[in-house]
């Protein structure tokens, strides 16, 4: 799975299997297959459901 647990970048709580996440990343420009896993890992910022909800 990640190398490393990802975390909300609000609270900082660690993101596990199942929870609901949002995402907030660039739309990448070129197509293709890649491994969603470690493109979300790399390029994304995770934000959980509850951070999300307070907004």
């Amino acid at each position: 799975m990640f190398s490393q647990t990802p975390k909300c970048i609000e609270c900082k709580k660690e993101i596990k299997g199942n929870d609901v996440v949002y995402v907030k990343m660039i739309f990448p420009k070129r197509r293709g297959m890649t491994e969603i896993k470690a493109y979300l890992q790399n390029e994304g910022k995770f934000i959980c459901e509850d951070c999300y909800n307070k907004r």
